[in-house]
């Protein structure tokens, strides 16, 4: 069975190491990559042919120079096909959406266990999970219910709001926050499993957006502006 190719991008030597360790025990997984810092992974992108790319970098946020959500702006804009699972000790709401925003498929805790980072990465790599911790799905739920208070407000001057989130994908998005799995979630609502994964996805298509700012910085970062 061909391995996942990992990248774990992270400033802290012990974490870098301890994580690469506890990953060492899986089967499917082969670490390709340790970089300590944003610039260095972008570095190693950049000098490596496609064939020798990571599938899923698990990526550390704060960093000195170009931290891990920048970095993710840009390498996501030049290698679509890497999958991003941000992992961090932070849930702060504006790093979410930042996140988001920047192209990352998921956003984990660093203190979840191994073996949920480890079953997420799998599920990352084969389409089938959008990876949200309880707490991160909580700050991703309240982001949502505050545009809708913004969008009812902006439907009362005649202008449109920029999120259109579902009242099942708000179903859906609670039940990730009181720590319920897919299959779960599926159950309760008598939904697929599938479906349940699409509108993980939609909820995380509808926080996304581009930027002419992120453009121009991958146009840089690459030297294709002159």
């Amino acid at each position: 069975m061909e391995k996942i190719k990992i990248a774990l991008v992270d400033d802290n030597f012990h974490t870098r190491q301890s994580i690469k360790e506890l990953l060492g025990y899986s089967k499917g997984l082969e670490i390709c990559l340790l970089s300590d810092s944003g610039k260095s992974f972008l570095t190693y992108l950049k000098d490596n042919p496609d064939g020798a790319l990571p599938d899923v970098v698990l990526m550390d946020i704060d960093m000195p120079e170009l931290d891990g959500i920048d970095t993710v702006a840009i390498a996501k804009t030049v290698y679509p096909s890497i999958r991003f699972l941000m992992l961090t000790v932070y849930d702060d709401e504006d790093l979410l959406f930042r996140a988001i925003k920047a192209g990352a498929s998921g956003f984990l805790l660093k203190d979840e266990k191994i073996n949920v980072i480890e079953q997420h990465i799998f599920n990352l790599y084969k389409g089938i999970d959008a990876p949200m911790s309880p707490s991160i799905a909580q700050k991703a739920l309240s982001l949502i219910h505050r545009s809708n208070v913004q969008e009812d407000r902006k439907e009362e001057n005649g202008i449109q709001a920029p999120l259109d989130v579902s009242a099942r994908e708000i179903e859906v998005l609670q039940l990730l926050v009181d720590g319920y799995n897919y299959k779960d979630i599926g159950d309760k609502l008598f939904i697929s499993y599938n479906t349940v994964k699409k509108h993980v996805a939609n909820i995380y298509e509808k926080l996304h957006v581009t930027s002419k700012a992120q453009a121009i910085k991958v146009s840089h970062y690459f030297n294709l502006l002159k």
